[in-house]
């Protein structure tokens, strides 16, 4: 993992990241949505990422990879397992090494674990790029925020991209159309 851009303009001491009644303005309640947002993967805007901090990897799903258009040549192999939350193991393709960014900044490489498997979501996020990012997330107010060298910036979720999402994962064959191979 690397930073990559210019040092922290702020000190430690002057960064809060707070949550309060502002950043709800527009959100639609009762909700009790996930945290789906676009980040910026190897500039191209990706959409439907899931902010999970119970992941203890980031994740891009295959198909997505594909359509990113990178090969599997591209991959570093990897035979280890990764078993979702119905416990059932599913191996990796490959891992690779990509540039993400949240905003304008900041910029974070980061490895990709890149999964065979279908889903309503692009990519997820997990705790190394939450870390990465320093990023607080909060799905009560459907925003994460973090730390960049002009102070705080924010990612904000989407409620109706959550939803979207969600009605695609009651279709048949889960994906919200999308075939995953």
């Amino acid at each position: 993992m690397s930073i990559v851009g210019e040092p922290s303009k702020c000190s430690k001491s002057e960064i809060t990241l707070e949550f309060g009644d502002p950043d709800l303005e527009g959100l639609k309640f009762p909700q009790d949505d996930p945290l789906v947002i676009t980040s910026i993967i190897e500039n191209t805007p990706v959409m439907r990422v899931l902010v999970n901090n119970g992941s203890s990897v980031d994740i891009l799903f295959h198909d997505t990879f594909i359509r990113m258009g990178y090969n599997h040549s591209q991959l570093t192999p990897s035979d280890a397992p990764i078993y979702g939350f119905n416990h059932v193991e599913c191996k990796f393709e490959g891992v690779i090494q990509l540039l993400v960014t949240m905003g304008e900044e900041p910029r974070e490489a980061t490895q990709m674990w890149v999964v065979k498997a279908a889903s309503t979501y692009n990519a997820i996020m997990g705790k190394i790029g939450i870390h990465a990012f320093k990023v607080m997330p909060s799905t009560y107010h459907m925003v994460l925020k973090f730390p960049t060298r002009n102070c705080v910036r924010e990612a904000k979720g989407d409620q109706k991209m959550t939803f979207n999402c969600y009605v695609a994962t009651l279709r048949p064959d889960g994906t919200g159309g999308r075939s995953s191979p």
